[in-house]
């Protein structure tokens, strides 16, 4: 399964970031997305809001049984063995990170999920490579920029890296021009006035515009 989910990650590239939203909005953001030719969602745990974690598992469950077969949904924010357990129990196919825990990283190989956790620095990249991790997000990917990648990235070549942070439509190929294996994308395609306001169409129409700028 591990292997399944690394080649659709590799063939789709773009993961949807999504925080915070109520279980109807997440649901109809997943068909948007899906709709728009968008077929990876990391959906978050709120590290500030423990009660909400249990919501957080069962969006994880119901969105990948509504797209299964269409979409893959990950855990995002995964700072815990508790916390990974929780999204593997609800279905998650990969489980993501801001930081580099090992005893995650090696959890989460155990469970059969595919590991992506979070680094910047060339020590930091190596380390949770060699712990296990299947690609490794560099967050956040715009301090440093797309020279900064490619500096990594030349003794670094064998190492599959995700562009994190600051991501969007108008820089998404050049990430991947740089050598990222795919990007992950929050505020500029998960808008929230534009979820409040109901109009998941124009979120539709932004993930087009990913996929289309991803496709040249």
């Amino acid at each position: 399964m591990t292997s399944d989910t690394m080649s659709f990650i590799r063939e789709h590239k773009i993961i949807t970031i999504v925080r915070s939203l109520n279980p109807e909005a997440m649901e109809a953001l997943a068909d948007a997305l899906l709709a728009g030719g968008v077929r990876l969602m990391e959906v978050t745990f709120d590290q500030a809001r423990p009660e909400t974690w249990r919501e957080t598992a069962d969006a994880i469950r119901r969105i990948g049984r509504r797209h299964e077969g269409r979409m893959l949904i990950g855990a995002g924010t995964v700072l815990t063995p508790d916390q990974l357990h929780m999204a593997a129990d609800a279905g998650a196919r990969y489980i993501i990170s801001p930081n580099a825990d090992v005893s995650v990283i090696q959890e989460t190989k155990r469970l059969g999920l595919v590991s992506l956790p979070g680094a910047l620095t060339p020590t930091e990249i190596m380390a949770a490579w060699q712990a296990g991790a299947d690609a490794v997000k560099i967050f956040p990917a715009d301090n440093l920029g797309l020279a900064y990648i490619k500096a990594v990235r030349a003794p670094l070549a064998h190492v599959p890296m995700l562009a994190v942070g600051g991501v969007d439509e108008k820089n998404c190929a050049a990430f991947l021009a740089a050598g990222c294996s795919g990007v992950g994308v929050g505020g500029s395609l998960v808008n929230k006035q534009l979820i409040a306001n109901g109009e998941f169409e124009k979120i539709e129409t932004l993930a087009r515009t990913f996929v289309q700028a991803l496709a040249q």
